[in-house]
Protein backbone atom coordinates (compact mmCIF):
# COMPACT_ATOMS: atom_id res chain seq x y z
CA UNK A 1 0.00 0.00 0.00
CA UNK A 2 3.14 2.30 -0.31
CA UNK A 3 2.00 3.60 -3.67
CA UNK A 4 -1.34 4.14 -2.67
CA UNK A 5 -2.29 7.81 -3.31
CA UNK A 6 -4.34 8.10 -0.01
CA UNK A 7 -5.81 11.84 -0.24
CA UNK A 8 -7.01 10.21 -4.00
CA UNK A 9 -8.49 7.01 -2.33
CA UNK A 10 -10.30 8.78 0.71
CA UNK A 11 -11.70 11.33 -1.65
CA UNK A 12 -13.34 8.87 -4.06
CA UNK A 13 -14.69 6.68 -0.56
CA UNK A 14 -15.65 10.11 0.80
CA UNK A 15 -17.94 10.30 -2.71
CA UNK A 16 -19.21 6.90 -2.37
CA UNK A 17 -20.29 7.25 1.13
CA UNK A 18 -21.98 10.76 0.15
CA UNK A 19 -23.72 8.66 -2.86
CA UNK A 20 -25.03 5.62 -1.20
CA UNK A 21 -26.08 8.21 2.13
CA UNK A 22 -27.92 10.08 -0.87
CA UNK A 23 -29.63 6.59 -1.55
CA UNK A 24 -31.15 6.26 2.05
CA UNK A 25 -32.89 9.43 1.53
CA UNK A 26 -33.93 8.62 -2.09
CA UNK A 27 -35.02 5.12 -1.66
CA UNK A 28 -36.80 5.63 1.62
CA UNK A 29 -38.31 8.62 -0.45
CA UNK A 30 -39.42 6.15 -3.36
CA UNK A 31 -40.98 3.80 -0.56
CA UNK A 32 -43.35 6.36 0.76
CA UNK A 33 -44.00 7.19 -2.67
CA UNK A 34 -45.32 4.63 -4.64
CA UNK A 35 -48.90 3.70 -5.25
CA UNK A 36 -50.48 0.80 -7.14
CA UNK A 37 -51.21 -2.31 -7.20
CA UNK A 38 -46.52 -3.24 -6.90
CA UNK A 39 -47.17 -0.54 -4.20
CA UNK A 40 -46.47 -3.55 -1.54
CA UNK A 41 -43.61 -5.12 -3.28
CA UNK A 42 -41.79 -2.22 -4.37
CA UNK A 43 -42.54 -0.21 -0.96
CA UNK A 44 -40.45 -3.39 0.48
CA UNK A 45 -37.64 -3.39 -2.29
CA UNK A 46 -37.20 0.43 -1.81
CA UNK A 47 -36.72 -0.03 1.79
CA UNK A 48 -34.16 -2.60 1.48
CA UNK A 49 -32.42 -0.53 -0.98
CA UNK A 50 -32.10 2.23 1.22
CA UNK A 51 -31.11 -0.56 4.05
CA UNK A 52 -28.44 -1.58 1.82
CA UNK A 53 -27.57 1.91 0.75
CA UNK A 54 -26.81 2.69 4.52
CA UNK A 55 -24.93 -0.56 5.04
CA UNK A 56 -22.52 0.56 1.81
CA UNK A 57 -22.10 4.09 3.50
CA UNK A 58 -20.78 2.68 6.74
CA UNK A 59 -18.28 0.46 5.10
CA UNK A 60 -17.08 3.40 2.74
CA UNK A 61 -16.68 5.51 5.82
CA UNK A 62 -15.03 2.59 7.53
CA UNK A 63 -12.59 2.61 5.20
CA UNK A 64 -11.70 6.61 5.03
CA UNK A 65 -11.24 6.27 8.71
CA UNK A 66 -8.71 2.87 8.40
CA UNK A 67 -6.82 5.55 5.81
CA UNK A 68 -6.71 7.88 8.63
CA UNK A 69 -9.29 10.43 6.74
CA UNK A 70 -12.26 12.15 7.93
CA UNK A 71 -15.59 11.39 6.61
CA UNK A 72 -17.81 13.09 4.96
CA UNK A 73 -20.98 14.93 6.98
CA UNK A 74 -22.41 15.64 3.36
CA UNK A 75 -24.66 13.74 0.97
CA UNK A 76 -24.70 14.14 -3.07
CA UNK A 77 -27.44 16.15 -4.58
CA UNK A 78 -30.62 14.46 -4.83
CA UNK A 79 -32.94 15.60 -8.06
CA UNK A 80 -36.22 15.18 -7.39
CA UNK A 81 -38.40 14.66 -10.22
CA UNK A 82 -41.90 15.02 -9.07
CA UNK A 83 -42.59 11.71 -11.02
CA UNK A 84 -43.48 8.78 -8.66
CA UNK A 85 -44.74 6.29 -10.90
CA UNK A 86 -43.64 2.75 -10.23
CA UNK A 87 -41.70 2.67 -13.95
CA UNK A 88 -40.32 6.37 -12.77
CA UNK A 89 -38.93 5.22 -9.58
CA UNK A 90 -37.82 1.79 -11.20
CA UNK A 91 -36.01 4.19 -14.15
CA UNK A 92 -34.49 6.54 -11.82
CA UNK A 93 -33.31 3.51 -9.84
CA UNK A 94 -31.75 2.52 -12.04
CA UNK A 95 -29.66 5.39 -13.18
CA UNK A 96 -28.95 5.67 -9.78
CA UNK A 97 -27.21 1.90 -9.20
CA UNK A 98 -25.04 2.64 -12.67
CA UNK A 99 -24.02 5.87 -11.11
CA UNK A 100 -22.97 4.16 -7.78
CA UNK A 101 -21.24 1.65 -10.20
CA UNK A 102 -19.15 3.76 -11.63
CA UNK A 103 -17.88 5.50 -8.84
CA UNK A 104 -16.65 2.03 -7.34
CA UNK A 105 -14.80 1.13 -10.73
CA UNK A 106 -13.32 4.77 -10.05
CA UNK A 107 -12.06 3.10 -6.86
CA UNK A 108 -10.76 0.09 -8.22
CA UNK A 109 -9.16 2.01 -11.08
CA UNK A 110 -6.84 3.97 -8.49
CA UNK A 111 -6.40 1.01 -5.98
CA UNK A 112 -5.63 -1.28 -9.10
CA UNK A 113 -2.58 -3.38 -8.17
CA UNK A 114 -1.87 -1.29 -5.04
CA UNK A 115 -4.16 -2.15 -2.32
CA UNK A 116 -5.46 -6.04 -2.67
CA UNK A 117 -8.15 -5.18 0.00
CA UNK A 118 -9.41 -2.45 -1.59
CA UNK A 119 -9.35 -3.61 -4.86
CA UNK A 120 -11.27 -6.67 -3.57
CA UNK A 121 -13.88 -4.40 -1.74
CA UNK A 122 -14.47 -2.21 -4.93
CA UNK A 123 -15.26 -5.05 -6.78
CA UNK A 124 -17.72 -6.56 -4.57
CA UNK A 125 -19.28 -3.33 -4.53
CA UNK A 126 -19.37 -3.14 -8.30
CA UNK A 127 -20.57 -6.34 -8.14
CA UNK A 128 -23.63 -6.30 -5.43
CA UNK A 129 -24.67 -3.02 -7.66
CA UNK A 130 -24.76 -4.23 -11.09
CA UNK A 131 -27.00 -6.75 -9.45
CA UNK A 132 -29.69 -4.59 -8.22
CA UNK A 133 -29.34 -3.39 -11.85
CA UNK A 134 -30.39 -6.46 -12.84
CA UNK A 135 -33.28 -6.68 -10.87
CA UNK A 136 -34.65 -3.13 -11.25
CA UNK A 137 -34.40 -4.41 -15.00
CA UNK A 138 -35.95 -7.18 -14.86
CA UNK A 139 -39.26 -5.55 -12.86
CA UNK A 140 -39.14 -2.75 -15.62
CA UNK A 141 -40.21 -5.31 -17.86
CA UNK A 142 -43.51 -5.97 -16.35
CA UNK A 143 -43.97 -2.07 -17.51
CA UNK A 144 -42.69 -2.60 -21.14
CA UNK A 145 -45.51 -2.70 -24.06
Amino acid sequence: MKDLNKKEVISILNKIMQYELAGVVRYTHYSLMVTGRDRLSLTAFFKEQATESLLHAQQAGELVTGLDGHPSLEISIIEESNKHGSIDLLRESAIHEKNAVSLYKELVSVVDSKSIYLEEYGREMIKAEEIHSIEIQKMLKDYSD
